[in-house]
């Protein structure tokens, strides 16, 4: 039997990858299954969400929410790698590889609509534009098109994008607050 792979996967920096290989070994060895690690973004995501949600009133958890968001990023590549290592990549996995990526971008930017520092249509917004990208991806990928996962859209742009406002979003509140 031939072992499934995935048509379309993700570049990713060796150096980033590198930083997942002991973890692949050990979740090899106690036998953690890929979908549990997908399950587990969405804890981390949600953990950032309810960080950028209470940032309104305490500013300091900017500071750490980006770090869950690049967490959680990290686990949707471990997902991968322990799914192909395992020999349980699958298309259903492929699938659940793709609902918590969607759900955490949702869950991420509901929570910085709702932190009181900036219009919460705009996280909403943000929310329905990563859902269409993704959408945009899969339907070319289902239609024979090689999927692309680059762009100011992506996920790990969207991420950095995030942390950058949060940051600086920090950095001018402290400011003002001084200045004061």
């Amino acid at each position: 039997m031939i072992a499934y792979r995935p048509t379309s996967r993700r570049p990713i920096a060796d150096t980033f990858r590198r930083t997942a290989n002991g973890a692949v070994r050990l979740c090899l060895r106690w036998d953690v299954h890929p979908d549990t690690i997908s399950y587990a973004s969405i804890v981390v995501s949600a953990t950032a969400a309810v960080c950028f949600w209470q940032a309104g009133m305490h500013p300091w958890l900017l500071l750490i929410a980006p770090g869950l968001c690049y967490i959680r990023l990290w686990f949707n590549m471990l997902d991968g790698m322990v799914a192909l290592a395992s020999g349980k990549a699958s298309p259903r996995g492929e699938i659940l590889n793709e609902l918590p990526d969607r759900v955490s971008d949702v869950v991420i930017f509901v929570g910085v609509a709702h932190s009181g520092l900036n219009s919460p249509l705009g996280g909403y917004w943000c929310a329905i534009l990563a859902l269409l990208t993704a959408y945009v991806g899969v339907l070319g990928q289902a239609v024979g098109v090689r999927r692309e996962f680059s762009g100011v859209m992506s996920k790990p742009w969207r991420m950095v994008v995030l942390h950058a406002g949060a940051w600086l979003t920090v950095l001018l509140r402290w400011t003002m607050a001084l200045s004061a």
